[in-house]
């Protein structure tokens, strides 16, 4: 199973061409992109904030600060490049941690009182280099807060240390849990809640206009929205399953009074996938209904049930949330869904589709979104497969209303000048665009830094691009 390279498109016609064959609704704008894109926009913050353009830069998980969460010169370069980039909404910029044994990786940055100073000088370098192309009146800076969950990995790369908040099926042995011991108690539960909300707090004496509290890709937040199987408070009914949502959104309002915040959500979710025949990736066997994929039709997981999503969406409304950033599913157990890339990463699987079709999963469900909530202001992700098409299909959701930010990811760090230049009506710099080669996730799930590569010239000469030749050959 072959899938023709975005880059043998050479024409709209043959985009076109190609996205019909596959049935998606996929436009591109046939005016120049910067026009929909250069376009400013307000965000609904509790002080409204004034966003110059339509691009916003995704928070990606840094595997570079120090063992105890700081930052180190390979974070400050890239945040740096953030605000290089000329994007206006800097959407987390990085997963950050709120507390040690929620990291991801034993590198990632940590919010706590020891490091506060810090991530207040990492958005100041952020804003200073943006300062010396564009006016930072109308720049927007956030900072995600997040818990591992299942997927923490707090002191050892290669070694996972789950805290969970219900026993999983599948993902049980996948993430190495085996006892009840992993689970968080209720009473465990309402501590991390209040660290979120002391990190909270000191993201706002740090400066940034506003959180995410993270509910996606299979981190804590979002297993809470599947936990249809846990007893008491924090399962079972989605009242409960939203209960670690609402009491951390409640805790900051009532001590950060006046700090944005936003969400990041995996709108739908799927079974996990595993390798095939031919490492062509398929879905986990699994007999009956299948309940733990929120947005997924328990009877047939492959499609989007609406039903707990619009809820979700209604809920944030009533919260006083209006700012989300919308994405799908797992890197953890079905990366194709989340991130469609025509290479897997290391410990991934081939993709079982043509990547477009993730695109048009993804930007479809937002559309749909955007048009049933007009008073959300909505980020879009999954760009990065499109390549060259990026800046035309996302020019043509925003002008048609369907979104109101187009996310770039792991586009950015190949490519950081990307706004700058599509604003500015310059011709893309072709050899810096992102392939999804996805070897900026082989490298650090093999407890490499972070960084494309492939494709910058900063990294191709960094000790780690040898140790990941290496790895790439086997």
């Amino acid at each position: 199973m072959t899938f023709p390279k975005l880059a043998s498109l050479k024409t709209t016609a043959d985009f076109r061409r190609r996205t019909a064959e596959l049935g998606l609704e996929l436009p591109v704008s046939d005016e120049a992109p910067g026009l929909a894109l250069g376009t400013p926009y307000t965000l609904p913050l509790p002080t409204p904030r004034p966003a110059g353009n339509r691009f916003a830069i995704l928070p990606m998980e840094g595997w570079d600060a120090s063992t105890e969460g700081h930052p180190t010169d390979l974070v400050r370069r890239r945040w740096q490049r953030f605000g290089q980039s000329g994007a206006k909404l800097i959407w987390g910029g990085e997963a950050v941690s709120v507390r040690p044994d929620g990291r991801a990786n034993p590198r990632q940055l940590v919010l706590n009182a020891e490091t506060v100073g810090e991530l207040q000088s990492l958005r100041e370098l952020l804003v200073r280099e943006h300062a010396l192309r564009s006016s930072t009146e109308d720049l927007t800076i956030g900072l995600q807060l997040t818990h591992s969950g299942r997927w923490a990995r707090p002191t050892d790369f290669k070694r996972l240390e789950p805290r969970v908040a219900y026993r999983h099926p599948i993902l049980d042995v996948r993430s190495t849990v085996t006892s009840d011991a992993a689970v968080l108690t209720d009473t465990e539960i309402a501590d991390l809640i209040a660290d979120f909300v002391r990190a909270a707090v000191r993201a706002q004496q740090a400066g940034f206009d506003f959180v995410d509290v993270k509910h996606c890709h299979g981190y804590l937040g979002h297993e809470f929205l599947s936990a249809v199987d846990r007893s008491g408070p924090y399962g079972g009914t989605l009242t409960n399953r939203t209960r670690f949502l609402r009491e951390i959104v409640a805790g900051i309002q009532r001590d950060a009074p006046g700090l944005g915040l936003g969400v990041r959500l995996s709108l739908f979710d799927q079974l996990p996938f595993q390798k095939g025949p031919e490492d062509r990736g398929v879905p986990t066997a699994w007999n009956g209904p299948y309940p733990y994929a929120f947005g997924g039709d328990p009877l047939d997981p492959t499609q989007i049930a609406w039903e707990e999503p619009r809820a979700f969406l209604r809920l944030l409304t009533e919260l006083g949330v209006h700012l989300v950033c919308l994405t799908a599913a797992s890197p953890y157990y079905n990366p194709h869904l989340q991130r469609p890339a025509a290479i897997p990463p290391s410990d991934g699987y081939l993709p079982p589709e043509d990547p477009l079709v993730g695109v048009a999963r993804q930007v479809n469900a937002v559309a749909h979104v955007k048009r049933e909530f007009p008073h959300l202001a909505v980020v879009g992700s999954a760009y990065s497969y499109l390549q060259e098409w990026l800046p035309a299909v996302g020019a043509a959701q925003v002008a048609a209303g369907q979104v109101d930010f187009v996310g770039l990811g792991r586009s950015v760090l190949s490519y950081p000048d990307l706004p700058h230049d599509v604003i500015g009506g310059q011709a893309l710099q072709r050899r810096q665009i992102c392939r999804t080669f996805s070897e900026c996730t082989t490298g650090p799930r093999n407890g490499l830094v972070s960084g494309c590569f492939p494709l910058d010239d900063f990294y191709k000469q960094h000790p780690d691009a040898a140790r990941l030749k290496e790895l790439s050959q086997h």
